[in-house]
């Protein structure tokens, strides 16, 4: 009867693992793919910032006009250089505040006319707000746009335009997906790409 091979013992079977040569590869390739898709992230980061900051000039702008056909009289939303009692009305922000009065001076929560406050929306990122209207928009009790005063603004169209300081919109050629926000007299408030072309749901031109 033919013997058979001893059994090798545990500690006798040898544990191959990876060679200094493998792990240097695999790190270049690490290396490699984040080098890649360092540029689309950083992208994808301030379109993020943009979109952000839209979003929320946009919920404030509905809430001024909601509440001012709740409470049935005059409201205004305008954008402010921060939310405490140092703050004063900037066309680019970064902050926000609807009241019935203007606030000027009088941005914390104290104010007993501040029905709500928008916290920085591009103080610590990329985005940037470019509103013209001297960054003050106020709505009636029928939810339109009104004449405000302190400062003086009267009822037009208005653009709020939010790009990046970290590129070029792609309207403009650029790369990054820039937004705006379109006020108009009649109250409607929409949110649009410049990019997109007519016919897009999205697009700023009807």
């Amino acid at each position: 009867m033919p013997a058979h091979p001893p059994l090798r013992s545990h500690s006798a079977i040898v544990q191959r693992g990876v060679s200094l040569i493998e792990l240097l590869v695999g790190i270049a390739i690490i290396v490699i793919a984040v080098a890649l898709g360092a540029p689309s992230f950083t992208e994808w980061i301030y379109n993020s910032q943009i979109r952000s900051t839209a979003e929320s000039v946009h919920n404030g702008l509905q809430w001024a006009r909601a509440e001012a056909v709740r409470r049935n009289t005059p409201v205004r939303m305008q954008l402010t250089s921060s939310l405490d009692d140092s703050c004063t009305i900037a066309t680019a922000g970064p902050s926000w505040v609807v009241s019935t009065a203007s606030p000027v001076s009088k941005c914390s929560s104290s104010n007993t006319d501040i029905a709500q406050a928008g916290q920085p929306v591009s103080g610590r990122a990329s985005a940037t707000i470019d509103s013209g209207h001297a960054g003050v928009f106020g709505f009636n009790g029928l939810g339109r746009m009104t004449p405000t005063t302190s400062p003086t603004t009267k009822v037009e169209d208005a653009v709020i335009n939010i790009q990046s300081s970290k590129g070029t919109c792609a309207a403009d050629g650029g790369s990054l997906r820039c937004l705006r926000i379109l006020v108009s007299a009649g109250g409607q408030i929409r949110m649009c790409d410049p990019k997109r072309g007519t016919g897009d749901p999205m697009a700023c031109i009807p």
